[in-house]
């Protein structure tokens, strides 16, 4: 059991959901990116999704496109994040997801790529442009560690949605709205009934995100998820305050509903 299980066990004995923040690796800087996972475990954070910028991606809205590009223009070095990754280890034990896309894995090869986050302190990965069809593309990589591999699943998903869930460890990332990330104003009308579904026949906890930026919306999903995941609005915030790390903590202990 890796420290994303071990978090969800937690939170389930306490009767409490999943608060889990994304930020881009390298924006600003990697010591940056040290101190603010440090931040947000402080304000009370469950689990960060870390990710790993990249020139084309496809899953993401401009805010999250606008974080990537900066942290490529300031020379982020993929071995200088994992040996980031395990300077925070030293200090902290939240459960790092990293979000990576496939082009990124199979350039730096998918056996290297899998120990060093393995080796590094990396308890999960998040592919969002593998589908589950071509899964056996790292299979016999990941197999070799306890990472878990989370997936995504869309209303439009539809019948794969128990194929998709079967082998899946950590959580289940359920995208609430068609389209890329960004924060939004409404949600599908059959959101929370696809939530409710998910869960109804998946074995590991089921989290939600895409467009979750108000305390409301965690409030809302909440009521059905086992956690929400939120990005754009996280790193908005970070950008728009010029990295105040106390700015950060506020926003963040609003979001958290305990």
């Amino acid at each position: 059991m890796n420290r994303i299980e071990e978090k969800f066990n937690e939170l389930k004995n306490k009767g409490k959901k999943a608060f889990i923040p994304y930020i881009c690796a390298g924006d600003s800087n990697l010591s940056q990116t040290e101190n603010i996972i440090y931040t947000l475990e402080s304000a009370g954070a469950d689990i960060i999704e870390l990710g790993i910028p990249f020139s084309d991606p496809l899953a993401d809205g401009p805010v999250i496109q606008a974080s990537s590009i900066r942290s490529l223009k300031g020379g982020f070095c993929i071995e200088e994040f994992f040996e980031t990754v395990k300077k925070i280890r030293k200090k902290s034990s939240i459960p790092l997801a990293a979000m990576v896309y496939y082009s990124t894995i199979f350039g730096y090869g998918r056996d290297k790529f899998f120990n060093l986050c393995s080796d590094s302190g990396i308890d999960g990965v998040i592919i969002p442009d593998l589908p589950y069809e071509e899964y056996d593309e790292i299979e016999e990589f990941i197999s070799k560690t306890d990472l878990c591999l989370i997936p995504f699943v869309a209303i439009t998903s539809k019948d794969r949605i128990p194929m998709i869930v079967e082998k899946a460890r950590g959580f289940i990332y359920c995208v609430s709205s068609l389209g890329v990330t960004g924060e939004r104003t409404s949600f599908h009308e059959r959101t929370n009934d696809f939530i409710s579904h998910v869960k109804n026949i998946s074995k590991v906890p089921v989290c939600v995100g895409f467009g979750i930026s108000k305390r409301s919306d965690v409030e809302k999903f909440n009521s059905v998820a086992d956690g929400c995941i939120v990005g754009s609005a996280i790193v908005r915030t970070i950008y728009e305050n010029n990295y105040d790390l106390q700015k950060l903590t506020d926003f963040v202990k609003n979001m958290i509903v305990i």
